[in-house]
């Protein structure tokens, strides 16, 4: 294993578990626990983790994910209105993919039975469309992240790779017109930028307040975008730099 991969991989361990010890991840990597103690020192100053007595402990403990139950109450009004304006973009036939977001959760319930199929890496949405005969679900599986409810990590990943969808929609933590989409934890982040690749379209669903803001992992650009549903909170300024970027948007009351 290469040392780049290696230093990637625990990070992952990390942010999974919170913490980890070095002796640990000498077994786990098959390394000494000197070279298991320099790989922790290069990440702590790349800010990716932060040492401890032995260890290292996750810098996602204290930013991380929201719960989903605290998640499902935040601007929720917006979330549904946002989600009902997605689900008119879907048509009988589609493939598409949903993140674990609560808008997506919301998109789910909206979502009418009928013939369609649907990705997803969130047991919540999964568990609602059961309840609907017409629609085809597919979970990524992987490891699971109890707050927010979904599977993340190498399984996920490669479980994604296998298809090909017609549309995504997905939501995030920061919209920066600069810096791009980005999201607090890494394997959503990367996820999420898997589930753009595997798209002919994506469809990002945010609120006004997301706008401006950077979290942790960054996922991808905002020009690789096709449309953005938001509410009508939004500035002017951003919604003038948007259509320069000739990014479909849809404003919502």
């Amino acid at each position: 294993m290469l040392v780049a991969e290696r230093q990637k991989k625990i990070v992952e361990l990390v942010n999974e578990r919170l913490s980890i010890r070095v002796t640990e991840l000498s077994k786990i990597f098959s390394v000494t626990e000197e070279t298991i103690r320099r790989d922790l020192e290069k990440l702590e100053k790349e800010n990716l983790l932060m040492r401890s007595h032995g260890g290292a402990v996750s810098i996602e403990k204290e930013q991380g994910e929201v719960s989903y139950l605290e998640r499902e109450i935040t601007n929720a009004e917006q979330k549904k209105a946002i989600a009902a304006s997605a689900v008119r973009l879907i048509e009988p036939g589609d493939q598409i993919v949903l993140d674990a977001s609560t808008t997506a959760w919301y998109v789910a319930k909206e979502l009418p039975d009928m013939p369609l199929t649907v990705l997803t890496n969130s047991i919540k949405v999964a568990i609602e469309l059961s309840k609907k005969e017409q629609i085809k679900v597919i979970s990524t599986g992987g490891t699971l992240l109890s707050q927010s409810l979904s599977y993340v990590g190498p399984l996920a990943e490669r479980s994604l790779s296998m298809y090909h969808v017609n549309k995504a929609f997905l939501s995030c933590k920061g919209v920066h017109l600069e810096r791009g989409l980005s999201d607090f934890n890494e394997s959503q982040a990367l996820l999420k930028k898997q589930m753009i690749e595997i798209a002919d379209e994506t469809i990002l669903m945010v609120d006004s307040s997301k706008f401006g803001t950077r979290a942790f992992s960054r996922i991808n650009p905002v020009s690789n975008i096709d449309c953005i549903i938001t509410d009508s909170k939004i500035d002017k300024e951003t919604k003038n730099e948007l259509n320069e970027k000739k990014i479909k948007l849809l404003i919502v009351d």
